[in-house]
């Protein structure tokens, strides 16, 4: 076996039945990024964790809902409360069947948690992903010829559905910073 360095990496030549092999170890420089990345990463409890959640679901919520707004205020119809009234209904559908279940799945990655993590690991990659689709189908119906105020059926569904399940990661939050005390 020969080992070289060369520019900070460790090369060695193995032979083995009389086949060369090429190895790198630069497992050295991996533990100091490791470090270094460790230093930079935003490392919150897991009360910080629920809080982001609850926040971001509240958050975005309330924007969906001043689309909605927004759409039937410019409409001037007389309509508007039918529209609102639907949005209701299909909030409370949505929020018992839908995202209900979300929360308790998020809750229950999250409350075993132990020590800090990831202020970003509020949510799962593929939760991310998720919202990343429904971003992009938002944009794509608000760009499109379906009128406003019938969308914003959609969207004070799925608003105030988000407002109204986000209740759950407060009434968890306020009963771990109970216990915390």
């Amino acid at each position: 076996m020969t080992t070289a360095v060369f520019w900070k990496r460790k090369f060695r030549l193995v032979i083995h039945s009389g086949r060369a092999h090429f190895h790198v170890d630069c497992f050295s420089n991996a533990s100091i990024m490791s470090k270094k990345i460790d230093k930079i990463k935003p490392a919150v409890d897991k009360s910080m964790l629920i809080f982001l959640s609850f926040f971001v679901w509240v958050v975005v919520g309330t924007m969906l809902l001043l689309f909605a707004y927004s759409w039937l205020k410019a409409s001037q119809g007389s309509n508007s409360f039918l529209f609102v009234g639907v949005g209701v209904g299909a909030a409370l559908v949505i929020h018992h069947l839908g995202f209900l279940k979300i929360v308790d799945k998020n809750l229950g990655r999250i409350m075993p948690m132990e020590g800090k993590k990831c202020a970003f690991s509020f949510m799962t990659w593929k939760s991310y992903l998720m919202v990343a689709v429904m971003v992009t189908m938002g944009a794509l119906l608000r760009h499109s010829a379906i009128p406003k105020t019938y969308l914003s059926i959609l969207y004070i569904g799925i608003g105030l559905s988000l407002i109204l399940s986000s209740i759950r990661y407060l009434r968890v939050l306020l009963s771990e910073l109970r216990n915390f005390k």
